[in-house]
């Protein structure tokens, strides 16, 4: 007997069956059988199906022999189902990886429910993946399993089959059936919903919900819509059937006339000459099943009371009069901003002709995010070297928290930031200065980057449009020309700066500024970090941070890091941090994994951790100053060499052990390699080569040179002499396994 039975109903989805039922095949958790019903489909579904159970005997091709609609075809599938959980599947949609694991888990964790209900995304023709709206209904905190009753905001979740998973002997004691016609889900996931004894949840996408332009059941224009009017006939007749049930009346209602709603508005669902019928019947329904006195949020309240009534001529009349409104404001809104952007332009001008500040500075990072990188540890320099310069930041407001409470806080955009930009001495970046810039006689202009330099660069990424994202090179060659000083970290940074990003600059070799508090840590800060982040004790900590692919759509974990930690022992935890520009958190926080995403100093989790695992970041240079292990996961390294390019070979010259996917990962770990001698050496050579000058006093060597004009810096110190930055759980990564 499988855990699972999933049953994937299949009708004209040819172009996506196979991406389907791949995704069920090759899930990590592989108890289940596939129960593939072709519901007499005129294309190759029905083929498809046979190919796949052919080559796995987990798979089950059923063939109805006429088209009986989706709710009959997954009656077919529950018929023939002998898995403890069914989990139903549409045909053009696909199960997330590791989805069946997370579910299985939860499932023993809370006690083998009658129902499980996860998360979905939105997945659109573009790429875009858009996760539910209504995710906070998901939360796992509070017990569980639970009843309808503790927590019905359950009900306000897409009312589907396919974002829960239901226990097979309950259905089948409960006699649930899918019914035919459109909308079939109604009358099985609100029952179903009541009457279960316990239900859990899991606040995790397991299914991405396949947007079709055209094609789709929904998306069609069809007298089949009027189906939705004996879907509720059915759900009402079963709450009438269950007395103990009349307390969900009310709240059915306001979800039935919020549904008839969003199908007369569509335009893509009723074809024009059945509106008045709907509305017709609408109206009926609205009489029949509405409990009077009942509370309506008073937002709906308006179109709840027009469709009962059948206001047809009214609900037109106010619809036209709410799309003109809409255009109103979105008129007004743009003639706003265009007056405020002419307002601001000049205002700009008129700054730039009042004298310069020489006290004043101003910094930023890529994206408008808060202090922190390169410039953060300069602007730290500036105020400690050089109080009399008063410093500022620019970052979008949600980071302001970030910024230190001596420096000005700057959003983009606003009169405040371009008079700081037309009259502040020096301006500090790690990317691209804003557009409209213009730079003052006088002023300094200090370029940072944000990191060694790996993947190809500046002029480089010419050759590569794929990922040059439509880069206009003249105007990044002027931008360049612009720069009075770039700070480099090393030699092979100095040498592709320079004819990556040409201009009459001068280079700074003085190290990254932003590694410096890697270097000065004391055990304290080491403790105090880790305490703070919540590693247990004697536990070693491994810093996951892979790199941003630029020729993915979509970015995900290359790591089942759930497994990884299993396979590894409660001694290990993974700490997970996703690139900037990937979007949202690269794991779930569950148990000895832990997303950090959202920490704003990438700093203190290199410090907090007693390992790196990295793909292509540059991240690996500034921890490899650290002197602790890491380990590179090189994972499709002939499409990223292709798509994106790298300066050298990184298993040429890696700063420790490589692993080519996740079994080796880890038995790197698992062997202790990631810390043998061999990595020692490999980390050595690689830490000489790109870290010669991190000894803690970069940034201090920039301000003395830049803003002091100081010629006679502090030396560096000898990568031998230097105290590397000191581990919490550094007996224990020393310890034998």
């Amino acid at each position: 007997m499988p855990r699972f039975s999933v049953i994937v109903p299949a009708h004209q989805v040819q172009a996506y069956l196979p991406a389907c039922l791949e995704s069920v095949l090759s899930q990590s958790y592989p108890d289940l059988e596939l129960i593939v019903v072709d519901d007499c489909s005129p294309d190759a579904c029905g083929a498809i199906a046979d190919e796949f159970a052919a080559r796995d005997a987990r798979v089950r091709a059923v063939h109805l022999p006429r088209n009986a609609g989706l709710g009959p075809a997954r009656n077919a599938g529950m018929e023939r189902a002998v898995g403890d959980y069914l989990v139903f599947l549409d045909g053009d949609d696909t199960l997330t990886p590791h989805a069946l694991r997370a579910i299985a888990d939860r499932i023993k964790e809370t006690g083998e429910p009658d129902v499980l209900v996860y998360d979905y995304a939105r997945v659109h023709c573009t790429g875009e993946t858009v996760r539910n709206q209504a995710a906070a209904h998901l939360t796992e905190r509070g017990p569980a399993p639970f009843r309808l009753t503790d927590r019905p905001g359950l009900l306000k979740l897409l009312m589907v089959a396919w974002n829960k998973t239901v226990r097979r002997e309950f259905a089948e004691r409960e006699g649930f059936t899918f019914p035919p016609g459109y909308y079939e889900d109604t009358p099985w996931t609100y029952p179903v919903l009541m009457t279960a004894d316990t239900i859990a949840t899991l606040d995790r996408v397991c299914v991405h919900y396949r947007q079709r332009r055209q094609g789709s059941i929904l998306g069609t224009p069809s007298e089949r819509h009027l189906d939705v009017f004996a879907q509720y006939d059915r759900l009402f007749a079963f709450l009438e059937s269950r007395p103990e049930l009349a307390r969900w009346r009310p709240v059915l209602y306001r979800r039935m006339a919020d549904h008839l709603v969003t199908v007369f508005t569509r335009p893509d669902r009723l074809p024009r000459s059945l509106r008045a019928e709907f509305l017709r019947r609408a109206r009926v329904h609205c009489r029949r099943y509405r409990v009077p006195g009942a509370p309506v949020p008073r937002p709906v309240r308006l179109r709840h009371a027009l469709l009962r009534l059948g206001l047809r001529r009214t609900w037109r009349t106010l619809r036209l009069a709410s799309a003109l409104r809409r255009r109103t404001v979105r008129v007004t809104a743009r003639l706003l901003r265009a007056v405020r952007s002419v307002a601001l332009r000049g205002h700009y001008r008129l700054q730039r002709c009042l004298p310069l500040r020489a006290d004043r500075a101003v910094f930023a990072v890529d994206g408008d995010r808060g202090h922190g990188c390169n410039p953060g540890a300069l602007e730290e320099a500036f105020r400690e070297l050089a109080p009399h310069v008063r410093t500022a930041w620019v970052a979008a407001p949600a980071h302001h928290h970030t910024i230190p409470t001596g420096t000005r806080r700057l959003t983009p955009g606003t009169a405040a930031y371009w008079t700081a930009l037309a009259r502040s001495r020096y301006l500090v970046h790690n990317a691209a200065f804003d557009a409209g810039l213009v730079r003052r006689e006088g002023q300094v202009l200090i370029q940072t980057r944000a990191g060694t330099p790996l993947k190809h660069m500046g002029l480089d990424l010419r050759e590569r449009p794929a990922v040059a994202g439509g880069g206009d090179t003249a105007r990044m060659l002027r931008e360049a020309g612009s720069w009075d000083y770039l700070v480099s970290a090393n030699r092979h940074s100095t040498l592709t700066w320079e004819r990556v990003h040409p201009g009459r600059y001068t280079t700074l070799e003085y190290g990254q500024p932003r590694t410096d508090v890697l270097q000065r840590a004391t055990p304290a800060d080491v403790a105090r970090l880790r305490e703070t982040l919540g590693i247990p004790e004697g536990t070693v900590a491994i810093l996951y941070a892979p790199t941003h692919r630029d020729y993915r759509r979509t970015q995900r974990a290359a790591l089942d890091l759930e497994r990884v930690v299993t396979r590894l022992g409660p001694r290990f935890m993974v700490l997970a941090r996703a690139h900037p520009r990937h979007g949202g958190p690269l794991a779930e926080s569950a148990g000895r994994v832990l997303d950090v995403s959202d920490h704003p100093h990438v700093e203190s989790l290199c410090l907090a951790s007693d390992a790196l695992v990295t793909d292509y970041s540059a991240l690996m240079f500034d921890y490899a100053g650290l002197d602790r292990p890491i380990v590179i996961h090189a994972d499709e390294p002939e499409a990223f060499e292709a798509a994106r390019g790298t300066y050298f070979d990184l298993r040429d010259l890696p700063p420790g052990a490589i692993a080519r996917d996740e079994d080796e990962l880890i038995d790197i770990f698992a062997g202790g390699h990631w810390r043998g001698s061999r990595s020692a050496q490999l980390r050595a050579a690689f830490r000489e080569r790109f870290c010669p000058h991190d000894d803690g006093r970069s940034a201090e060597r920039v301000v003395r040179r830049v803003v002091l004009g100081q010629t006679d810096l502090p030396p560096v110190v000898p990568l031998e002499e230097r105290r590397p930055a000191p581990s919490a759980a550094a007996g224990l990564a020393r310890a034998p396994l």
